[in-house]
């Protein structure tokens, strides 16, 4: 069939990261992530994707009355263990953190990306942040975000964003093969959102997608967990279900990939009119 970009040759495994993080301690949720890089590289992992604000934990009001000591930026030496942890195991990262602008000083919620050499390759901040997120400071972005790893393009993703379907599509649009979300869906609600949401934007997109979630405590929220990731026919690939710590390493395979969408052409339709609106593309060595 025709794709919008071609489709990977080989497969790829990624990992979805999950473990409890220290309110508002850089350096502790640092070294929980360098952990969890080591273990998703422990079983066969290129890239793994932590939660929404994962190095700080889920604490926009704190990160907001003191953004100079809970904010991080590209050079940042507290992300120095993380780097060395992805140049140790080649294995790249998206890592969840607050972030301001140098020039606006305005918040955002990002994703920090490494490369498999540890070096920073892009930052994606959080198109659609909830009223909540706006009351305590933070703006939204105003670009989405492609990754490109060994033929394949992955779109990024953080927690509210995977709400609107149009975010989802936008990636698809963009080529993308797959739509990496790191969030914090709590207990309650959330469980039925993150069980609703992820297999719906794999099967609007016939693209898979991947959840990274907080699994305890963090902010005024108890994460769920059940870090995961989905086929691009909408049904389960893996789940990490509530442990803490723990990993969803999945094998994305291009030949599900391009069943799913010989069989549903939905990113091909005549009367399919959605923009993909400005992007960023970042490769990862």
């Amino acid at each position: 069939m025709d794709d919008l970009h071609p489709l990977p040759t080989t497969p790829l495994t990624v990992a979805a990261g999950q473990a409890a993080c220290v309110a508002l301690d850089i350096p502790a949720n640092v070294a929980a992530a360098a952990d969890l890089v080591r273990r998703a590289a422990d079983r066969g992992a290129e890239l793994l994707v932590l939660p929404e604000l994962f190095l700080t934990g889920y604490e926009p009001a704190g990160i907001a009355a003191d953004p100079d000591r809970h904010t991080l930026n590209a050079a940042d030496p507290r992300l120095d263990p993380l780097a060395a942890a992805c140049a140790e195991t080649r294995t790249a990262v998206v890592a969840g953190a607050p972030t301001r602008d140098p020039d606006t000083g305005r918040l955002h919620i990002s994703a920090l990306v490494l490369d498999r050499e540890g070096r920073f390759a892009v930052q994606y901040d959080k198109q659609h942040s909830t009223p909540s997120e706006r009351a305590a400071g933070f703006s939204s972005g105003t670009h989405g975000c492609t990754l490109t790893l060994d033929g394949w393009r992955l779109g990024l993703g953080i927690c509210w964003d995977s709400g609107f379907p149009e975010h989802a599509r936008a990636a698809a649009l963009d080529g993308c093969h797959a739509y990496l979300v790191g969030a914090m869906f709590g207990l309650g609600a959330g469980i039925h959102q993150r069980a609703v949401v992820f297999p719906a934007r794999a099967l609007d997109n016939t693209s898979y997608t991947l959840l990274a979630n907080h699994c305890a405590p963090s902010g005024p929220f108890h994460g769920c967990g059940g870090s995961a990731v989905w086929n691009p026919d909408g049904t389960l690939l893996t789940d990490a279900g509530p442990a803490d710590p723990a990993i969803a390493v999945a094998r994305l395979d291009p030949h599900p990939l391009a069943a799913a969408r010989t069989a549903e052409p939905v990113l091909l339709d005549p009367s399919l009119t959605t923009p993909p609106g400005p992007r960023r593309t970042a490769p990862l060595t």
